[in-house]
């Protein structure tokens, strides 16, 4: 990768309403690269309508587009004109009707779509077995451009590490992580660093503010994380924008302020011998309140 400036716009979408939420994240883009010089810009999930919709999957699906299509259009032509590129979180109507991804989709500074994510991990609420809207997505691919080896995921997907691992053996520098996170700070905060310190990655969590259609209540905290697990920038509660220059050779010292050099490397030394049976079903031999099960 180069050395670029990243940035995380913290912004509250107004519930539903995809046009306002368009013309909104077309300022803040222009804000970010105007006031921070940033190259790569990431919105939090599902940006243009908030994260609960309030409405039927079938509603949903008319309120959004495919991809491509008017919302990614939209953008791709800001962020050509502004020479800069974007993650924009959106749900994204599907192939059948009633079928809606949670998506990430890349667009790069030419006004591109590099690639697309669709959220493979479904936070519980959000799951069609669950009352929710969102059917899961299947792949999760790691995309060349001008900064470097872009990975995304969304919110619930960071509890999980083997999809970032996933990602940065498929050779991700960075990892984007937009949310619309509704648990604790202490949870947001670890699961970026540990993400980003397991796998040597910069890890860019875009957190949501404000209300969304189903009266949840976001709590912003964006963060860019080094391969080190140091926050190299945070946002607080509110609309604002975060942004960091990234090192293109961020793991030489063990720890940041101190000469003290590192000798490791985690990709390179995990035991395999001892991921035998890594991938087979399973439950915590705690139990939650409520499981909600779907189909994977």
């Amino acid at each position: 990768m180069k050395e670029f400036i990243a940035a995380g716009v913290q912004i509250a979408s107004r519930p539903n309403d995809v046009d306002y939420n368009l013309e909104k994240i077309k300022h803040w883009l222009e804000k970010a690269v105007k006031e921070h010089d940033a190259e790569l810009v990431v919105f939090p999930e599902t940006v243009t309508t908030g994260f609960t919709p309030n409405m039927s999957v079938e509603e949903l699906y008319n309120l959004v587009s495919t991809i491509p299509g008017k919302i990614t259009d939209e953008i791709a032509n800001i962020a050509r004109q502004l020479d800069t590129h974007v993650v924009l979180p959106t749900y994204e109507r599907g192939p059948d009707k009633g079928v809606v991804y949670n998506s990430s989709v890349l667009i790069n500074n030419k006004g591109d779509i590099v690639g697309v994510y669709r959220k493979t991990h479904l936070f519980p609420t959000e799951r069609i077995e669950g009352g929710g809207w969102s059917t899961p997505g299947r792949r999760a691919e790691v995309y060349d451009t001008e900064l470097g080896k872009i990975g995304m995921i969304i919110c619930y997907d960071g509890d999980f590490p083997e999809l970032s691992r996933v990602l940065a053996l498929k050779g991700a520098e960075i990892i984007t992580r937009p949310s619309a996170l509704l648990r604790s700070y202490e949870i947001w905060a670890v699961t970026n660093q540990a993400r980003a310190y397991d796998n040597h990655v910069y890890l860019i969590g875009v957190n949501a503010v404000g209300p969304d259609a189903g009266e949840n209540y976001y709590f912003g905290h964006s963060m860019i994380v080094s391969p080190i697990a140091q926050k190299l920038a945070l946002a607080r509660g509110t609309e604002e924008i975060i942004s960091a220059r990234l090192n293109p050779d961020p793991i030489k010292h063990v720890t940041y302020g101190a000469q003290t050099p590192m000798m490791f490397d985690h990709l390179q030394d995990r035991n395999l011998a001892v991921y035998e049976g890594i991938l087979q079903e399973g439950k915590s031999s705690f139990e939650p309140a409520k499981r909600i099960p779907y189909k994977k």
